[in-house]
């Protein structure tokens, strides 16, 4: 009997068996036209209808209005920390940046190139566990261009589940870990990127919904063309060859989550896996977590063993069970399980029956 191997793996992280089992039967011959799917041209008939249903398929999991555009951009996340600055400092040309952990605090450092931004620093410490300030208490600045912050903090396992309501605000959201995993109300927000290899497809895409009243603002005249929204807008986002596959797969998976429920389903699915995994660890003396559970992510959950010395055994062994890239980002350390939409609940119980075997054998 063949080993279950679950991938925990923060990103590029593992996409729904059912999804790339049809990839891999229609690879070679695409639809029956004796071509695979990376053979055949961006503005071909058969591409642009991949294109249509991708645009339709995601406008209806997350109920995009109609005054929204969407893009599919080239790169990741990483390229819209200077898209973002570049495309929308218009006025201010400053713009306040919450700094809730490793990736906001980067975009923030990327956007000082261009700016001056304001670093609001939202961290905070709630009965002894790590914490966000809740949104009522950042303390935004009147004349700034836009809002920018991520609700999901990957590396350090820290969500902000609020969304925000600030009057008169752009509200710059970068959904990189959390997209497609909970319900979200679009119009809370002038822009929301989010790159494809946690909750969309594979990398080499990132995804922008953006209010389409924003494309006015004139932009940085150094602003590289393959990052000026205008132009990819214009050009339905083929100003160069986008990468086709990612694209091609991410229309599987969002044609996936429409026949398996949509986004409640997965909301309720990601809560009851996190749930699950939390109690785990809060009920053992073995194993610690030390995020508030305010604040903890749904998508991205760490730990670390109470004996570190124990580290480098238990990932040898949960890799032996089947239970891949476990390891902690290189910046925070011990563990961390990513349980995005494609996680079944099963490979969780897993990680928690190998969690409560180990602790046995070693406490």
């Amino acid at each position: 009997m063949k080993k279950i191997i679950y991938n925990f793996s923060a990103g590029p992280a593992m996409l729904p068996q059912e999804v790339l089992i049809k990839v891999k039967n229609q690879f070679l011959n695409w639809n029956n036209i004796g071509s695979s799917i990376i053979e055949i041209s961006h503005r071909s008939s058969e591409f642009l209808k991949i294109i249509k249903n991708s645009y339709k398929y995601l406008k209806k999991l997350l109920s995009i209005p109609d005054e929204y555009i969407i893009l599919f951009c080239q790169g990741g996340a990483r390229g819209q920390f200077s898209a973002v600055p570049m495309n929308l400092l218009n006025k201010f040309y400053t713009a306040d940046y919450i700094n809730s952990g490793y990736w906001s605090y980067h975009s923030m450092v990327e956007a000082s190139k261009y700016c001056t931004p304001y670093q609001i620093n939202v961290k905070s410490i709630t009965e002894s566990k790590k914490s966000i300030l809740p949104m009522s208490q950042w303390n935004l600045n009147k004349n700034t261009d836009y809002v920018h912050y991520c609700p999901n903090e990957t590396i350090e396992g820290i969500a902000i589940h609020e969304e925000p309501n600030f009057q008169g605000k752009i509200v710059v959201g970068d959904f990189s870990s959390s997209i497609l995993s909970r319900s979200i109300d679009v119009k809370k927000y002038g822009v929301i990127y989010a790159s494809a290899q946690k909750n969309i497809g594979p990398a080499g895409i990132t995804l922008i919904i953006m209010r389409r009243d924003l494309l006015k603002y004139k932009t940085n005249i150094l602003l590289p063309t393959i990052l000026n929204y205008k132009t990819i807008y214009k050009n339905q986002s083929m100003f160069n060859t986008p990468n086709t596959f990612s694209w091609y797969v991410s229309g599987l998976v969002f044609k996936w989550m429409i026949k398996n429920g949509g986004i409640s389903f997965f909301e309720k699915l990601n809560y009851k896996k996190a749930k699950l995994l939390y109690q785990k660890i809060d009920s053992s003396n073995f194993y610690i977590n030390d995020v508030h559970i305010k604040n903890r992510s749904y998508m991205n959950v760490v730990f670390n063993l109470v004996d570190q010395k124990l580290n480098d055994l238990f990932l040898k062994e949960s890799i032996m069970n089947g239970l891949n890239f476990l390891k902690g980002h290189k910046f925070y350390g011990g563990f961390r399980a990513s349980i995005y939409n494609a996680m079944p609940i099963s490979g969780v119980k897993a990680l928690i029956q190998f969690m409560t075997d180990f602790e046995y054998k070693y406490k």
